[in-house]
């Protein structure tokens, strides 16, 4: 027997003259088989630095104790904070979990999709691209017998389970806390329109307006398809130049928010006395940056703890596989962008 490669079953029983079903067994201290044989062979495994073949065994039980994890953007502040508390949510219940990146690109999500399938995940974790639609190519995996959860970006044409924040309700409270701070002209830099998400904010938005009895003019509704701090700096130079500027603006997320930060800045605009802007997400660096971004908080570590429970609990039949919808609340953090009345907060 050579030590360079990973000793197995076979070889101890080889080396002992028993069986590898006796091995087996005795590695499991089965009461069919003798102490001495028991004692003799967890002692020449010890020694040799037996590690069981898990996979092997995994094969065997039809599962491979991995699942599948797809977001949009690894480096994005609210998907790792999803991904951890996926990761430590799955380790608790003795699952590992696959991560991979969609680049909101479609093609890259079905890509992702199918290393998944051939991986044999037990199940997937995701949040759809700002192109995927219909998503035929998760229906495979459902099809597969491969339990989805989908989380933050949804869509309701594919037939899972959701874990969501309930966006309606942070935009809402984030426009009227804009209100109560004596902001009246409040634009928005909204989402792509076909995505869930962003037309929840948006729609929280327009209500929050109609409710107080402000103006909303279509001139202040701007919309983002890259969703990036470039964009929040153009948009941000759009409104303030154009013949009805704002006094107000809140973001769809705070990387858009910080563009338009960064714009107000090298105007010399005064932030929060002339001009108030808000994010959501709630970014580290929302509370690093100058003067600190208010921001709605969605939870990341939450939900994504929140959604691997889910999925290990159907994996595990104690949770049957229906479509259901659990939403997340939401909390303002109110910092000092928008602080213009700090009596009224």
């Amino acid at each position: 027997m050579t030590e360079k490669r990973k000793l197995t079953l076979k070889d101890i029983a080889k080396e002992l003259n028993i069986s590898v079903s006796t091995a087996s067994r005795a590695l499991k201290s089965h009461p069919d088989i003798s102490e001495e044989t028991i004692r003799m062979v967890k002692e020449f495994a010890e020694k040799h630095n037996y590690v069981p073949n898990a996979l092997a065994v995994n094969f065997r039980k039809n599962k491979t104790y991995n699942i599948g994890l797809i977001v949009p953007e690894l480096v994005h502040h609210f998907f790792s904070t999803v991904i951890s508390g996926a990761i430590n949510a799955a380790k608790k219940r003795r699952y590992n979990v696959l991560v991979s990146q969609s680049n909101d690109i479609l093609e890259d999500e079905i890509t992702a999709c199918r290393t998944m399938l051939a991986s044999s995940v037990d199940g997937l974790l995701i949040s759809i691209s700002n192109e995927t639609l219909e998503g035929e190519h998760i229906k495979t995996l459902i099809e597969e017998g491969k339990p989805v959860i989908q989380f933050d970006k949804i869509s309701d044409l594919i037939d899972t389970p959701k874990v969501i924040v309930d966006d309606f309700e942070g935009a809402y409270k984030a426009v009227s806390h804009l209100i109560d701070q004596g902001y009246k002209k409040i634009a928005h830099i909204r989402g792509r329109l076909e995505v869930k998400n962003a037309n929840e904010r948006a729609r929280g938005y327009k209500k929050a307006l109609e409710d107080r009895g402000l103006e909303f003019d279509p001139e202040w509704v701007k919309v983002c398809s890259l969703i990036n701090e470039q964009e929040g700096y153009d948009f941000a130079k759009e409104l303030l130049e154009g013949k009805n500027p704002p006094d107000a603006i809140f973001c769809i997320t705070d990387l858009v928010a910080l563009g338009v930060l960064k714009f107000l800045k090298e105007k010399a605009v005064p932030i929060p006395e002339e001009m108030g802007v808000l994010g959501f997400s709630n970014w580290k660096l929302a509370e690093i940056v100058h003067p600190g971004l208010s921001s709605v908080d969605q939870h990341g570590y939450f939900m994504g703890e929140t959604a691997a429970n889910m999925l290990i609990s159907i994996l595990e039949n104690e949770k049957e596989l229906v479509n259901e919808t659990l939403e997340i609340k939401t909390d303002l953090i109110i910092r000092d962008s928008t602080l213009k009345n700090p009596s009224i907060c």
